[in-house]
């Protein structure tokens, strides 16, 4: 069984300095099982480590990258045979959104005969499908992929058909899976002048911060907000990512 606890919690001078004095959403996710080993805890954020066989130790990583990136803050507390809790920490929203406004003057100009064909690559659905919607709703025809194979596949396929992708975003690490930087490799090889946008949730990844280095017209880091996605894409079309 796991229980989920939230609260709103203001935070005066930082909780250990790791957090901003504000208004915070603390979230709270505890088990009752097992409990993790005190020589693991301040182990299991790192990328890559991992206590199962064919574990690959991203999981926690990605989720540490990503509280960070907003601002945030996780930590664990656990005790053998009682079980595990989760404490995470996000700025409470403020301020007003992103205008449709803003959003809809990124959509693909309406006097394109055809709508430009985007092939997104991320092994994680719920990316996936964010993604697609976000990609849709701006007006392009979209394929959503789950690894490297896959996307190789139909970017021949697509080639052969005499419908080729005008972009194709790729997600940098697959897990036990061809990655973003093997795929496009393999994509050069079927077409010199293809497009990539290289999408990661490391934000600290050499490639993203020296991503023209590694073959890719632009980035996008994990998670994605709609109006990050859209400008990305719209400069690599429109050539800017070059």
């Amino acid at each position: 069984m796991i229980d989920i606890a939230m609260r709103n919690e203001t935070v005066g001078e930082g909780l250990g300095q790791v957090l901003a004095p504000g208004r915070y959403l603390h979230l709270t996710v505890t088990d009752h099982g097992e409990g993790i080993p005190p020589r693991n805890l301040d182990k299991i954020f790192d990328p890559y480590f991992t206590t199962k066989e064919r574990g690959n130790g991203l999981g926690l990583a990605t989720v540490h990258s990503i509280i960070k990136k907003h601002m945030g803050h996780i930590s664990v507390e656990s005790a053998l045979d009682r079980g595990t809790a989760f404490h995470i920490w996000l700025p409470a929203a403020h301020g007003a959104p992103m205008s449709r406004t803003t959003l809809e003057a990124l959509r693909m100009p309406p006097d394109h005969a055809t709508p430009d064909r985007i092939l997104f690559m991320d092994d994680e659905p719920l990316i996936r499908q964010t993604a697609g919607a976000i990609l849709r709703h701006l007006g392009y025809d979209v394929r959503l992929v789950s690894d490297g194979v896959e996307a190789v596949e139909e970017y021949s396929a697509a080639l052969r058909a005499g419908r080729s992708f005008s972009l194709v975003i790729l997600d940098l690490t697959i897990p036990g899976g061809m990655g973003g930087a093997q795929t496009l490799e393999e994509l050069q090889k079927l077409d010199p002048s293809v497009k990539a946008i290289v999408s990661s949730g490391y934000s600290k990844d050499a490639v993203l911060s020296n991503f023209r280095a590694h073959g890719y017209r632009g980035m996008v880091s994990k998670p994605y907000d709609a109006e990050g996605l859209a400008r990305a894409v719209a400069r690599v079309l429109k050539g800017d990512g070059t």
